[in-house]
């Protein structure tokens, strides 16, 4: 019996942590998630004193094979992986990207917890495929539950490196604008009002001629978030093929890095930070700013 009012699908996301919105929304559709025994929709109003039932559905198999690919493995214990995923490398099998991803070499690697009603390795949070650096990977469904917990209060830490075009005169920001979907082009995301709620706060860490390298900290974690909203304020990150200018730095995609990574373990409550180094070709590009070699070149 609940305490609490308002959508279904919120009530049910803040009933159990591990539940994300858009998955209660499926599981209300479904008919695994009841209200007073009835199957209802995903707008219902919830009221103080009804019965809120839950049943998981049975996780789906994942249509990917294990592939023997070398993975750069931080650390790993018998609840949780730390990996640093290179440059270049799709996290998730899809269209076009069916073998040679992180998943692939993780279902090789270990047995792993079932997420989002599939059976997959536990990534709980994603990265792009020219982004490098740090992801935590669930092995268990306890700490599948416990690190989607964390992301969803925002108490885990998520700090990158990006090199972006443009100079400062501020030494650190905060970037609070919603994002979804751009409507102009179904492929890319865009700071749009009535968007999901997003905010990035960066510092300034290098100054150079006419590029700039910032930390950037995550506060919410949107598709792109940090490549859209560094666009958003005039400073695009330097190779981005997306969402940055034509004319831009050399490299093997965006200068994008997942530098810092920190939880509290699912099972020992202790915090844990990780620190991963910058891919070799974006040291080298830092090293020729500084000594004053521009590098940039038309990327399409």
């Amino acid at each position: 019996m609940t305490d609490q009012n308002g959508r279904i699908d919120k009530v049910a996301s803040q009933l159990d942590s591990a539940i994300s919105r858009s998955q209660a929304q499926n599981w209300i559709k479904s008919g695994a998630i009841l209200v007073n025994q009835q199957q209802v929709k995903p707008n219902y109003q919830v009221q103080v004193g009804d019965r809120i039932s839950v049943t998981p559905p049975e996780p789906e198999p994942l249509d990917a094979i294990p592939e023997d690919i070398p993975l750069d493995i931080v650390y790993e214990d018998d609840q949780v992986i730390v990996v640093n995923k290179p440059q270049g490398m799709v996290v998730h099998p899809a269209p076009g990207h069916a073998q040679g991803t992180l998943v692939n070499g993780l279902l090789y690697h270990s047995q792993l917890a079932a997420i989002n009603d599939v059976i997959r390795p536990g990534i709980v949070h994603r990265i792009d495929k020219d982004t490098s650096g740090l992801l935590m990977v669930a092995k268990t469904d306890t700490a599948q539950a416990s690190l989607s917990a964390q992301l969803k209060a925002k108490s885990s830490i998520r700090e990158y490196l990006a090199l972006v075009h443009g100079t400062f005169n501020e030494d650190h920001g905060r970037i609070d604008a919603p994002l979804a979907r751009d409507p102009k082009n179904r492929k890319k995301q865009a700071v749009v009002v009535g968007g999901r709620h997003a905010v990035t706060n960066y510092e300034v860490i290098e100054r150079f001629e006419r590029f700039t390298l910032v930390k950037c900290i995550l506060e919410t974690g949107r598709t792109h978030q940090i490549r859209v909203h560094m666009a958003y304020i005039h400073h695009p990150i330097a190779g981005d093929p997306v969402y940055g200018p034509k004319k831009t730095l050399i490299g093997e995609g965006q200068f994008l890095h997942a530098a810092k990574l920190g939880f509290v373990h699912p099972t020992t409550g202790k915090l844990m930070i990780f620190e991963a180094p910058l891919p070799p070709i974006f040291e080298a590009t830092l090293e020729k700013l500084r000594r004053g070699i521009d590098t940039t070149h038309n990327l399409r």
